[in-house]
This record gives structure tokens, sequence and C-alpha cells, in this order.
């Protein structure tokens, strides 16, 4: 019989950090918010035709879910020690300047966990097609990664944390 492990989210101490921070808010402050919504509808008298009690419902369901997925990403975290980050090869944590040939210019990305990816950030999930494709490489090598518009290749320049 196969064991139900719950998925593991990897992520960096900033990352665990601004989870728990959000966590934080929507328990406290936008519970007591809803809350407030649901009351003040409920005030408005007969709740089959109440636009503001049914909206108010919505918000607060949408509310506990995210709760709830936060909570079960906490729970499953796996905080990445950026200060044991291998600078040799790129791994989760890494932060690694690549050269992008067709686009001729340099960029730099963050390798992170899934739940933590920020692309306009510069923050790119280790399942990503570029990722995954730079993961475990080294300074000097060419990298041809598949993505929708094709080919691209990319050269890592350098590794740091």
């Amino acid at each position: 019989m196969e064991e139900n492990k719950s998925k593991e989210f990897i992520l960096t101490q900033e990352g665990f950090d601004k989870l728990e921070e959000e966590l934080e808010i929507l328990k406290t402050t936008r519970r007591k918010e809803v809350a407030e919504r649901l009351k003040e509808a409920i005030s408005f008298g007969d709740l089959s035709e109440n636009a503001e009690y049914d909206e108010a419902k919505k918000e607060q369901a949408t509310l506990e879910e995210r709760i709830i997925v936060l909570e079960n990403m906490i729970r499953n975290a796996v905080i990445i020690d950026e200060n044991s980050v291998d600078l040799d090869v790129i791994t989760i944590g890494s932060i690694v300047k690549i050269y992008d040939e067709e686009f001729d210019e340099e960029i730099e990305y963050t390798i992170v966990g899934s739940a933590e990816a920020e692309p306009y950030e510069f923050k790119i999930s280790n399942e990503s097609p570029v990722g995954r494709a730079l993961l475990n490489r080294s300074v000097g090598d060419l990298v041809e990664v598949t993505v929708p518009d094709g080919i691209i290749k990319l050269k890592v320049l350098e590794i740091k944390r």
C-alpha cells in the first residue's frame, strides 16, 4: 500500500517568512473584516436576495481556502539553508547569472521552489523549464532549454548565494 505523502514545499527562509506573515494577516485582520461584512449583510434582512451576503460568504470561503493552503505549505516546508548553497553547481537557492544568446543579454535569476516563484522578480522555479535545465550546471556550461517558442541557449556566467 502506497503511503499518502504530502508534497514538500521547498522554500528559502525569506519565502517561508512571507508565507507565515500572510497567514497571520489572513487569520487575524482579514477574518475580522470578512466577519464584519457578513454581520452587516445579515442585518439587511432577507438572505435569499441579499447580494452583499452572497459576496461576503464567497469572500469568506476564498479566505478560508487560502488559509488551509498556507497552513499546508508551512507544515510541509523544507527550508533551504542558503549558507550551504554549493557555489560549484546550481541548486535551489542559487543566484545565477546567465547569458542569453538570442537576446544578447545577461540575466540574473534566483532558483527557488515552485511555491516561491515570482518570474517578474527573476525568481524562477526549479520545476520551470529554465530552472530545471540550469540545476546541477556549472560556470561555463552552455545550456539548451526547450521553451514554448523553441530552444533558447544560455551560458552560465556566475553562481552565488
